[in-house]
């Protein structure tokens, strides 16, 4: 094996030691607070520190990364034995898991993968994260004697995956305690949350959303980070909302992602084409999505909370909308000359920060309308012609606050994914109130 893979294991055989938390209880940190201790203050020489030492660990002398890996377990441990509303042991084994295999599974494809594919290597670290959390939660249940139900095991050990994966891919491999926290915090949200979802709709749910992310990344529309984030978004938005909910998702993605490949060279000769060949990266579909996630987990958290779910429902519909126009507008609009600033109607170079076009906001508008139909074909609103109103009104908001940032925030330290974000924000909360108001 080579070294980096005998680490993994190393980190691996660590990680296991999460197993012992159902027979330790109160104790269940202290296997990890132990090997936290040892790491930083006992091991610096000797097989053991050969084992799982980093390069910058020799230099300080001390096994640095152990004992980040060890603390952060530690954490999670202490929150799974806090006397009110704790953790899930099976919530805290799977959040160590995910960590702990998942490392094993990059370096094996690194391994075996001659073509050095970073999409193969997420995809390793994936599944292998994947099965170890699906075994890890079921182990603790047997233990404990009380079996999770199996939709709710395979949707956390696959949301935690994703999660560990997307952010394994935009982090450095010292940032493990953060993935690691990260991933238990909020898987310890989904479990509260609850899954209502049957175990077939859940299977159907993460081979469709696999299934589209890898499509989107051998097209070209997204990166690895961008692959995985749509992922993550596709299956929490399967799961928490439904089918229609989804298709909004998807009519979005999908629309958007074409837009940016359309007459690409010429956009490129042009000097207004988006960088990685027009593939969305993370940060762009966060940017774009992030609204819309909130709004889902929202709509179903809803039952225990003072709000209407069916706002969410049009804060889900308007940010996409907001997003879908905001895309295509830009896009569409950029290959048309003569643009004008939104702020003073002067005329800009084509791709100024702000710059609007007609041709591209009539385009932006029927984006919001295209989303405004999928919505209404899909969800059961009372009054159809008035709810489709109100989501184009928000799409239409969010396209027209996007441009005003551009024109008057960004750059500098205002970047295009918070202006994208804020203008979802905008059509979100526009569609919202105007559903409030009409409905």
């Amino acid at each position: 094996m080579t070294s980096t893979l005998r680490r993994a294991g190393g980190f691996a055989v660590v990680g296991t030691l999460a197993l012992a938390a159902p027979e330790l209880g109160r104790a269940a940190a202290a296997p990890f607070a132990i090997v936290a201790l040892l790491a930083a203050f006992v091991v610096d020489e000797g097989p053991v520190f050969e084992l799982f030492a980093r390069p910058q660990d020799r230099r300080d002398g001390r096994l640095n990364g152990l004992a980040g890996f060890a603390l952060a377990a530690t954490g999670l441990a202490l929150l799974s034995t806090i006397p009110q509303r704790s953790m899930p042991t099976d919530v805290f084994v799977a959040a160590v898991f995910v960590v702990a295999y998942g490392r094993v599974g990059a370096r094996v494809v690194e391994r075996l993968d001659t073509t050095k594919d970073p999409g193969r290597t997420t995809a390793g670290y994936g599944i292998a994260a994947f099965l170890a959390a699906l075994v890890g939660q079921l182990a603790v249940g047997w233990n404990l004697g009380t079996p999770p139900a199996l939709p709710a095991v395979i949707f956390l050990a696959a949301a935690g995956a994703l999660v560990a994966a997307l952010l394994r891919s935009i982090l450095y491999a010292r940032d493990d305690p953060l993935v690691m926290l990260s991933v238990g915090l909020l898987l310890w949200l989904f479990d509260a949350i609850g899954v209502d979802a049957a175990l077939p709709e859940v299977g159907v749910a993460l081979a469709v959303t696999v299934a589209l992310g890898y499509l989107s990344y051998r097209t070209g529309t997204a990166s690895v980070p961008g692959m995985v984030t749509g992922v993550l978004l596709a299956l929490l938005t399967l799961v928490f909302g439904g089918v229609g909910w989804f298709a909004v998702l998807i009519a979005f993605f999908g629309i958007g992602g074409l837009s940016a490949k359309y007459r690409y060279e010429e956009k490129r000769s042009r000097g207004v084409a988006e960088d990685n060949e027009g593939a969305r990266g993370s940060g762009n579909v966060l940017g774009n999505a992030a609204v819309a996630l909130v709004a889902v987990i929202g709509f179903a958290a809803s039952g225990s909370m003072p709000m209407d779910g069916e706002l969410f429902r049009f804060a889900f519909t308007g940010s996409l909308a907001a997003a879908m126009s905001d895309t295509l507008s830009s896009e569409i609009g950029v290959l048309f000359d003569n643009p004008r600033l939104i702020t003073t109607l002067k005329r800009v170079d084509p791709g100024t920060d702000g710059g609007i076009t007609w041709q591209g906001y009539v385009v932006g508008v029927v984006g919001a309308a295209v989303v405004s139909g999928v919505a209404v074909g899909f969800f059961a609103f009372g009054s159809p012609w008035l709810a489709a109103l109100a989501v184009v009104a928000g799409g239409v908001t969010g396209m027209t606050v996007d441009s005003l940032l551009g024109a008057t925030l960004e750059g500098g330290r205002v970047g295009n994914q918070t202006v994208n974000f804020l203008g979802t924000f905008a059509g979100a909360v526009a569609s919202a109130a105007f559903a409030a108001l009409l409905l």
